[in-house]
Formats: structure tokens, sequence, C-alpha cells
């Protein structure tokens, strides 16, 4: 894999990491974006672990602004990807995601910029054992 292609880059860095820019998403699974580690290029002892929102929530509905589009390069949704941070537990269940601040990827672009979303039924931590009954 060459690292300097598949890399996806903040403009605006990632809350709290403003600074970093460039951080390159690592499947855990051959082909399934369902959990990634999403590793800095320029820190090697940052990282984070990230969740495909809709393998969760399948009804998860994120809505974008005009200035997130415009940031992302697309007025295509279809060029869109979600992903939200989890923060692991001591348990599978006990781990949380943040549905509120996903950080959303340009395909197309390489282009991410991690957002908030203007929806009361999306918190800042939601335990996966929320989701059990959900999981297709």
């Amino acid at each position: 894999m060459d690292k300097e292609r598949e890399y996806i880059e903040f403009d605006e860095g990632i809350f709290g990491f403003e600074n970093e820019k460039r951080f390159l998403p690592i499947m855990l699974e051959e082909d399934s974006d369902a959990v990634l580690y999403l590793q800095s290029l320029d820190n090697e002892e940052l990282s984070f672990v990230i969740m495909n929102p809709f393998m969760l929530k399948g009804d998860y509905d994120p809505i974008l602004g005009e200035e997130d589009y415009k940031a992302l390069g697309t007025s295509n949704p279809e060029d869109l990807s979600y992903y939200v941070f989890c923060v692991v537990g001591d348990s599978v269940e006990e781990s949380k995601v943040n549905l509120k601040c996903p950080i959303v990827v340009n395909h197309v672009t390489r282009k991410a910029r991690q957002v908030i979303l203007d929806s009361k039924e999306y918190g800042f931590r939601h335990l996966l054992k929320e989701f059990k009954d959900e999981e297709a």
C-alpha cells in the first residue's frame, strides 16, 4: 500500500489535535471498514480507533452544512464516508463511541473533516452495548 496515496488530510486537524493533519486509515479486517486504526503520519505514537457508525446504527443520519461540503471539496454526498471515534473500555461493551462529532472523508480527494452534528439524537458518549440489538 502506498501510504502517500492512501492517507487522508484534515485541513483543520482533529478536535484536540489541531496540529495533526495527515492520517493513514488502517483496516483491522481486510476489505472491512467496520473498525479501523487512524494512524498519524507525523507522530507514530498517535493513533485512534474509529468505527463505521452505520455498522452500529443502521439509521444513523448525519446532516452536513454547506460549509462542510465546501471544506470537503464536494457537493455529492456519495463521495463521503463517515467514521466515529471509539474510546476503548475494559470490555467491548463498555467501549464508547462519539456519534455527535464524526469524521467525514471525501474518498475521491482524500480530504477529511471532523464535524459537530446539529442533532439532539446523537451524543458524545454512546456505549457499544446500546447497539447490540441493532446489529444486522
